[in-house]
């Protein structure tokens, strides 16, 4: 089942049980899943599974980027509001990592790759975001990946 399909069924759900702050969260989700499916890249009417993984993990990345502004300013209300999004658009994306299985699929693409250096950190980062997607945060990876080429 295409996520869409999931969200769209989990919207119905939260608008049985009028719980408007999930529902939010959720509509958010598919507005930006629908902005993705109607764009000029999107040659068929299904989107790929990777750049919906993506497309949440955009979506969280900007949620947390705005709770710590709201942190920052003494707004507990906005901060735990985006939390709260946040919680709901991570059960879509797969289990997380942890670091040391980060660890180890970096260094197996580094000796894959032949990576020696900081130079090489592109061409590595390129593989492991497309095995990792959404199954890792990018900012982890990069710290990873940058520790192991020193």
């Amino acid at each position: 089942m295409s996520l869409e399909i999931i969200i769209n069924n989990d919207i119905k759900a939260a608008m049985l049980a009028k719980d408007k702050d999930k529902l939010e969260a959720l509509r958010a989700v598919k507005a930006a899943l629908l902005l993705i499916k109607t764009g000029k890249d999107t040659a068929t009417a299904e989107v790929p599974e990777e750049v919906e993984l993506q497309t949440l993990q955009r979506l969280i990345k900007q949620r947390k980027e705005a709770a710590e502004v709201y942190n920052n300013q003494g707004r507990a209300d906005l901060y735990d509001v985006e939390m709260f999004q946040v919680s709901i658009i991570e059960k879509y994306l797969p289990e997380q990592l942890t670091e040391d299985e980060i660890k180890s699929i970096i260094q197996q693409i580094i000796s894959e790759t032949g990576a020696t250096g900081v130079r090489d950190m592109g061409k590595v980062m390129g593989l492991a975001g497309k095995q990792l997607t959404g199954k890792a945060d990018n900012k982890i990876v990069a710290a990873i990946i940058k520790e192991l080429l020193n």
